[in-house]
């Protein structure tokens, strides 16, 4: 009686010691902890089933099963070198290098097989477009433009991917000997032009400023000229007032004084001179001289 209680009590204990042990292992098969930089992609049954974010997290064991670990940390692709034909026929050689993530491991893990290859070929074909539509003075004077437009443009081709484009750097555009040496020659002739140019400038600075200094001569001496015109004028007004008043003999008054500043102009010369007067100059003097004394 004992032994049969004894290995009824046996049975029950194995019994919870195996439905222990399922529980166990189901709980193993069931819990999957995924770490901060990774995503996992479950299927079920060979079908997508569901995708597993970082932390704590159930499937249903021996149903579901993780079929891909993802990294969602940011990637840099190799720096790839290429070459590419500008709108202006010149060969350039291009360095390039992208940096991107997977957002969306659903898309890329059933969508592509190899992510960077994938994308290297994608960003070459675009460098080599983008390139080939601007001229070589447009690429090395506006690469931020270039830079922003090939990320652009990468985005845009991987979006059904599921990855993202964080970054697109283009590190160097280099020339083939031949264009280098061209393009010496050709800034070499630029400069001498420019030279030419400031020099000639220079030149036409200095007639203007010439011209300007003779046109301002002119219009002193012009001023002048008018000055002295208005002032003869003026005396010649006096003149033929006072011969209206007084008659003929303040036209010999004038002329009196005229013939005393001329003899004094005479008198007042450098080194020995013989002056010759006239023989009515003496009565013209006097004349003057009377006329003088009656006007005071």
């Amino acid at each position: 009686m004992n032994f049969e209680a004894a290995l009824s009590q046996l049975g029950q204990n194995s019994f919870l010691i195996a439905l222990a042990i399922i529980i166990l292992v189901i709980l193993f098969k069931g819990v999957r902890v995924v770490p901060q930089s990774e995503k996992f992609v479950v299927e079920r049954f060979g079908r997508l089933k569901s995708v597993l974010g970082p932390g704590l997290n159930f499937i249903v064991p021996f149903l579901d099963r993780v079929r891909h670990r993802v990294s969602v940390l940011e990637r840099q692709l190799p720096t790839n070198s290429q070459d590419a034909i500008t709108s202006d026929n010149v060969l350039v050689k291009v360095d390039t290098s992208v940096f991107y993530r997977i957002t969306e491991p659903a898309k890329t893990v059933y969508r592509i097989r190899d992510v960077d290859a994938a994308i290297s070929t994608t960003v070459a074909g675009i460098v080599r477009a983008e390139i080939g539509q601007m001229e070589l003075d447009e690429v090395q004077s506006n690469r931020s433009e270039l830079i922003v437009a090939i990320k652009t443009a990468i985005e845009v081709a991987v979006d059904d991917w599921g990855v993202e484009v964080t970054r697109a750097e283009l590190l160097d555009v280099n020339l083939d000997r031949a264009t280098q040496e061209a393009m010496l020659q050709q800034l070499n002739a630029e400069r001498a032009r420019r030279a030419q140019v400031t020099e000639a400038e220079g030149r036409k600075r200095a007639v203007e400023l010439n011209a300007d200094a003779e046109l301002y001569s002119a219009e002193q001496a012009a001023k002048a000229r008018r000055m002295q015109a208005d002032a003869e004028a003026y005396a010649t007004g006096v003149v033929a007032r006072a011969i209206a008043k007084n008659g003929i003999e303040a036209a010999q008054y004038q002329v009196a004084l005229k013939q005393v500043d001329a003899l004094t102009a005479l008198g007042g010369g450098e080194g020995k001179q013989t002056i010759l007067v006239p023989s009515n100059a003496m009565d013209a003097f006097a004349d003057a001289f009377k006329m003088l004394k009656g006007s005071k």
